[in-house]
């Protein structure tokens, strides 16, 4: 057996696959048949119920640009931090 290739969802798509999830469910579908379906493993299921369950696709959308946001500006402060150390070691004469 080959290795399957990893498929990014975006979050709008997340949601909309959590959302036929529940309607299969609500039908009366197994989890095994329900993931298969879906194409994804049921710990990723799993995952996704628990980062984006209750959202809306607009929330999901906002949450994701928000921790890239959160991510630039985290390092943005580490150069900064290793900036002030240089400075810091070059008044004291270390250069």
């Amino acid at each position: 057996m080959g290795q399957r290739r990893r498929k990014r969802h975006t979050p709008e798509q997340i949601i909309a696959k959590l959302r036929e999830a529940d309607l299969l469910l609500a039908s009366g579908a197994d989890l095994g048949h329900l993931c298969q379906r879906l194409e994804v493993r049921e710990a990723t299921r799993h995952r996704w119920r628990h980062q984006y369950g209750g959202m809306k696709a607009g929330e999901a959308k906002r949450l994701k640009e928000l921790e890239t946001e959160n991510a630039r500006l985290k390092k943005i402060v580490g150069d900064l931090a290793l900036d002030l150390e240089l400075l810091k070691e070059a008044a004291r004469g270390k250069w």
